[in-house]
């Protein structure tokens, strides 16, 4: 502002000298005046200046003044800490004393209980001395009156006890295997019926063939190809027959490895969605498709080992257990068998006392070496019992693996658990389908079987043959040769038949008296 003041003097000088020249003034009123400017422009600036000397006073005061307050509040902070660290300080102090002359009396106490303990001792020691003085004493005196130095007549005594207490045991030895086996039957049905009660599992039935649907017959033409090729391009690469016939919308795949049906069927089900079959085409979406499947089974057998509870399996014994969804043993689903054993070991396990979380685990690795990537010349429980072995598995579990159908000895508890369990899973009612054919042969069988006793003049089997109904003749058979029958149809079929579970044989002998009222 001062400088613009003295510019504006300057520039009202110049104009001034100007005005003069042309006027005709003289210099000394010129130069008076340009002196009244300057005396004011100087006045206007000292004022000025005044005015900005004031103000940064007063800022510099008011930024002291901030500076002062917060200095004030960091001191005062400080000083609260330091209070405070004192306040602690004097607290701890305060309770060390504490401390210390409390362990100060406990001290005493101790030097006092030591001195008294010392003083029991001497006169412990002193009572021991005149006691062994006493028994030297009459052992030289009953030593004397016996006749036995003191080691004979302790070994007599050895003697005496040790016969008597092998009379008492074998006693009460004799007394528990009476009750053991008079128990042991009734605890072991228990067991068993307990355990069957508990596990519900469901009952997957495989076949040979998959049939495919399609939503009309012109794709059936364009499956087969031209001249077949699309036909035999997808057999080729699946390992599966595919039987296009007069079958309304329906194609049938037919094989006996159910992962390669499950293949094929995937596969054309994607060909028939995406509508490109041809044969570069159908031998990339197989080798997907195949992919696919090798993932759905590991997923499933980690699913399965994660349901049951059984941890740390190796992963090619996951995916071998996965692999058993797509394997069925007399039309019962493989991994559904495994479960149901797995289960029903561990049950029986926790019954008896023993590890349920093993017995679950050998129930189900039972039946791995059914499921192999290769297929060599051994039995299954062998060959799971190898595979078992492979991947580290605990000795219990491969004992039992191996021993569940008797190829091997059996060392462990576990391993008969889990044989009774796979007898149960699969010889229960509905559990295994059997072919047509020898389903209709063996009912033929138990029907003549019954038939050729004399005085029987129809039988029955019903509940899928496990039940055989015998009809007499109540005029050749009496009331009491009903019960000596009935056995020996029950023994004949059990020494010449072949047979899942039981058959129960119900003989029946009626007499009727018909008359006509006329």
């Amino acid at each position: 502002m001062i400088i613009a003041a003295i510019s504006s003097g300057v520039c009202f000088a110049i104009g001034g000298a100007a005005l003069i020249a042309g006027s005709g003034l003289s210099y000394y009123m010129w130069h008076l005046m340009l002196r009244n400017r300057k005396n004011k422009i100087i006045t206007e600036a000292e004022a000025e200046a005044e005015v900005i000397k004031k103000e940064k006073i007063l800022q510099a005061k008011e930024r002291f003044l901030q500076l002062k307050t917060e200095h004030e509040k960091i001191i005062n902070e400080r000083n609260n800490r330091v209070t405070q660290s004192e306040n602690r300080i004097r607290q701890k102090e305060l309770t060390l004393t504490q401390k210390l002359e409390e362990a100060q009396r406990r001290k005493g106490e101790a030097d006092t209980i030591r001195e008294s303990l010392t003083q029991q001792m001497e006169l412990l020691e002193k009572k021991n001395e005149e006691l062994s003085r006493m028994h030297r004493q009459k052992v030289e005196q009953l030593e004397t009156i016996s006749g036995l130095s003191a080691d004979e007549a302790r070994n007599q005594l050895v003697e005496s006890l040790k016969e008597e207490a092998r009379t008492d045991a074998m006693s009460y030895i004799n007394e528990i295997l009476d009750d053991a086996k008079m128990t042991a039957t009734k605890e072991a049905k228990r067991i068993v019926l307990m355990a069957i009660q508990r596990v519900a599992a469901e009952t997957a039935i495989e076949n040979a063939v998959t049939v495919f649907h399609i939503d009309s017959d012109e794709i059936k033409g364009r499956i087969i190809g031209r001249e077949g090729r699309n036909i035999r391009a997808l057999e080729a690469a699946t390992g599966v027959e595919i039987i296009v016939d007069d079958t309304p919308e329906a194609i049938v795949l037919s094989g006996f490895d159910p992962v390669r049906r499950e293949i094929a069927r995937l596969a054309l089900h994607q060909l028939v969605t995406d509508g490109r079959i041809h044969p570069a085409r159908i031998e990339e979406i197989v080798e997907k498709t195949r992919k696919q499947v090798e993932e759905e089974i590991i997923e499933t057998g980690k699913r399965t080992t994660i349901d049951l509870g059984v941890h740390g399996l190796h992963p090619e014994l996951i995916r071998l257990v996965g692999k058993m969804k797509y394997r069925s043993s007399y039309g019962q689903n493989l991994l559904q068998h495994s479960r149901e054993v797995a289960n029903l070991a561990s049950i029986m396990a926790s019954e008896l006392g023993l590890n349920p979380k093993l017995a679950k685990r050998a129930g189900l690795l039972h039946d791995i070496g059914k499921v192999p990537d290769d297929e060599p010349e051994l039995p299954h429980a062998v060959l799971g019992m190898k595979l078992a072995e492979k991947y580290k598995e605990k000795p219990e579990v491969i004992n039992a693996i191996g021993a569940h159908h008797d190829e091997t000895e059996m060392t462990t508890l576990i391993a008969p658990i889990v044989q009774v369990c796979d007898a149960i899973s699969g010889a229960r009612p509905g559990a295994r389908r059997e072919v047509i054919e020898s389903y209709i042969k063996r009912l033929n069988e138990l029907e003549s079987v019954a038939l050729s006793y004399p005085g029987v003049t129809k039988t029955y089997a019903i509940q899928a043959g496990r039940e055989l109904r015998v009809i007499v003749g109540a005029d050749k058979v009496t009331d009491n040769d009903t019960e000596s029958l009935s056995f020996e149809i029950a023994r004949k079929i059990q020494n010449e038949m072949t047979y899942p579970g039981q058959i129960k044989i119900t003989v029946i002998r009626e007499t009727r008296a018909v008359n006509y009222a006329k």
